[in-house]
C-alpha cells in the first residue's frame, strides 16, 4: 500500500464507505471522520446518534493533537426548585451470557453534544462544504440501508426501547415487527433534517424552533432538559492525556473521562514489570493481573490510580455522574498527514425521537449503577464522564503510528490494553491482534471470549472464576483501528469495516 493511501476503519460498511467517497472527493481525514459519523447515525443507530455524546482525536498534519470533547451534559439549566421527578421505564436487556437493567424515558436524556461536536470540528479542521460531507448520510436515510447483521443483533437487544414511542416505532419496527439483517431501514426524517442542515448549518436542535419543539417533547414525557440546556452547550478542545509506553507516546482522551487514565495506569504497570512476556500463558495472566488490579485499587481510591483520573486538570472525575455505554467507533488517516480517531455512543437510547427530524435522543441519565448517590444527583450543566478512550500511538519522531479506539462500555479500557500490548509488545500485525480472543474482569470474575488455547484458559480458571462465552461477542468491544499509510483493521464483534482511498 502506498505511503500516501488515505485509510479508513468504521463500524459498518456505510460509514466507511462514506468517509473514503469524500476523501475522494478531496476531503481530509477531518471531513471524512465527520461524514463517517453523519452516516453512522443512519447506519449504526444502536450504537450513535446526533443527540448522542461523543470525543474526537485529532492530529493535524504539523500541528499539535487536539482532544474535542462533545459529550453530554447533565440537564436542568434554569429549572431551580421543584424540578419534576424524572420519568424512567425499566427494561432488562439480556446478552449471549449475562443481563443488564437499563432506564430508558424522557427522564433518562442527556444535554446532547454530537451534532454540536461534528458541526465544530467541521468547521474548525475540514476544508469541503458541508453539504457535500452530509451527503452520503442524506443518501442513506433517504434511500435506506440493509440492517447489518451486527445491528439486527443490537436492535434485537433494544427492542422493548425502541418500541416504547410511535416515532421510534416508525423507524424501527415500521410494519410492526422490527427490522433483522437484511432489512431495509429508512429514516426520510433524518434525510430532511440533514439536507436541512447542510444549507444551513444553524437548523440544529440548540436553538430556535426545533430546540422549543425538543424542550416540550421531552419535558411532556418527564424529561429534564430546557432551552438553557441547549443554549449553554459547548464543545472543549482538550490537550490529550499523554504518556510513554515502553519506546511509543500514546495520546488519549484525559479527565474528566476515566478511560485514558485508566489505560495509562494499566500499561506502566505491565511496563514496570519488565519486558513482556511472549509465552500465551504468562502474558494473559499478566492481563488478568493487572485488569483485576486496577479494577481494585480504583474502587479502593489507590493513589496512583486517583492522581491519574486527577490528570492534569485538578478536577476529581470520581464527583462526575459517568457512562460508559454501548459505543461505536472511527479512525481516518489521510494521504496528507491528518490523522482522527473518533468514539460516540447514543447510549441504548430513551426510546424518544424527535419529532420530525429522525433523530433518536440519548439515555445517559437513566442507569442506577452509574449515579450511587442517586439520579439527577449531580449539576445541572457538568460534563458527564465516560470511559471512551480514542487514542494515538505515536513513534519516536512524533508521527501517529496507530490511530484506534473501542466501543464496548468498561470494555473499551480491557480491548484497547490487549490490542495495544500485543502490537506493541509482541509485534503481532494489526488485523490479528484487533481478532485475537479478549478477557475483561468484571469486578469478581473474568469474562472470556471463545478461542483461547486449553492450557492458557486452564491457567485463567486456575486463578479466578471464569465465565467463558459461547461465541465472540459485542460485549467485549469494537476496536476499529489504522496505521497510517500501512493498513487498517475493523472488529467483525462490530460489524467493522477498512476501505482505502
Amino acid at each position: 500500500m502506498s505511503p500516501a493511501r488515505a485509510i479508513v476503519a468504521a463500524g459498518h460498511e456505510r460509514a466507511a464507505e462514506a468517509a473514503a467517497d469524500v476523501l475522494a472527493d478531496g476531503g481530509n481525514a477531518f471531513n471524512a471522520i465527520v461524514a463517517a459519523a453523519f452516516a453512522s447515525t443512519v447506519c449504526e443507530p444502536g450504537f450513535t446518534s446526533l443527540a448522542g455524546g461523543g470525543f474526537l482525536l485529532a492530529r493535524p498534519a504539523g500541528r499539535a493533537d487536539v482532544l474535542f470533547d462533545f459529550f453530554v451534559d447533565t440537564p436542568g439549566r434554569g429549572r431551580g426548585d421543584g424540578a419534576p421527578e424524572p420519568v424512567f421505564e425499566e427494561v432488562r436487556v439480556r446478552f449471549a451470557a449475562a443481563e443488564q437493567a437499563f432506564h430508558c424515558g424522557p427522564g433518562s436524556v442527556a444535554v446532547p453534544g454530537v451534532l454540536a461536536g461534528l458541526l465544530h470540528v467541521h468547521g474548525r479542521l475540514g476544508r469541503l462544504p458541508l453539504p457535500t460531507v452530509v451527503a452520503p448520510a442524506v443518501d442513506l436515510a433517504r434511500r435506506g440501508v440493509a440492517v447489518s447483521a451486527t445491528q439486527a443483533l443490537d436492535l434485537a437487544l433494544l427492542e422493548p426501547i425502541l418500541a416504547r414511542t410511535a416515532g421510534s416505532r416508525a423507524i424501527f419496527l415500521p410494519d410492526g415487527v422490527l427490522l433483522g439483517e437484511g432489512d431495509v431501514l429508512r429514516n426520510p426524517d433524518l434525510a430532511d433534517f440533514l439536507e436541512a442542515l447542510g444549507a444551513d448549518r444553524r437548523a440544529t436542535f440548540y436553538d430556535g424552533e426545533l430546540a422549543d419543539r425538543v424542550v416540550e417533547q421531552l419535558a411532556a414525557g418527564g424529561g429534564l432538559v430546557t432551552r438553557e440546556d441547549l443554549a449553554a452547550y459547548q464543545v472543549i478542545e482538550r490537550t490529550p492525556l499523554a504518556f510513554r509506553y515502553r519506546d511509543r507516546r500514546i495520546a488519549t482522551n484525559p479527565p474528566p473521562t476515566f478511560g485514558g487514565a485508566l489505560l495509562g495506569v494499566a500499561l506502566r504497570r505491565i511496563e514496570a514489570e519488565g519486558p513482556a512476556p511472549t509465552d500465551p500463558v504468562a502474558r494473559a495472566e499478566q492481563l488478568l493481573r493487572t485488569m483485576a488490579g486496577v479494577d481494585r485499587d480504583r474502587a479502593e481510591g489507590h493513589p496512583e490510580v486517583v492522581a491519574a483520573l486527577r490528570g492534569e486538570l485538578d478536577d476529581d472525575p470520581e464527583q462526575r455522574p459517568r457512562v460508559d455505554r454501548g459505543t461505536t467507533h472511527v479512525s481516518v488517516a489521510d494521504g496528507e498527514g491528518n490523522v482522527a480517531a473518533m468514539t460516540s455512543s447514543n447510549g441504548e437510547c430513551s426510546g424518544d425521537v424527535i419529532e420530525g427530524t429522525g433523530i433518536a435522543c440519548n439515555n445517559m441519565l437513566g442507569e442506577d449503577d452509574l449515579h450511587p448517590d442517586g439520579f439527577h444527583a449531580a449539576p445541572a450543566g457538568q460534563r458527564v464522564a465516560s470511559m471512551m478512550s480514542p487514542t494515538f500511538v505515536l513513534d519516536a519522531d512524533d508521527r501517529v503510528e496507530l490511530a484506534l479506539g473501542s466501543g464496548g462500555s468498561k470494555r473499551i479500557r480491557s480491548a484497547l490494553l490487549q490490542v495495544l500490548t500485543a502490537v506493541i509488545d509482541l509485534g503481532t500485525p494489526l488485523d490479528e491482534a484487533v481478532r485475537a480472543p479478549r478477557i475483561h474482569w468484571d469486578e469478581d470474575h473474568l469474562e472470556v471470549e471463545p478461542g483461547l488455547r486449553p492450557e492458557v484458559l486452564d491457567a485463567l480458571r486456575a486463578a479466578a472464576p471464569v465465565n467463558e462465552w459461547p461465541t465472540p461477542s459485542m460485549y467485549f468491544g469494537g476496536v476499529h483501528a489504522v496505521a497510517p499509510g500501512r493498513s487498517g483493521a475493523g472488529d467483525a464483534r462490530r460489524g467493522g469495516s477498512v476501505r482505502t482511498a
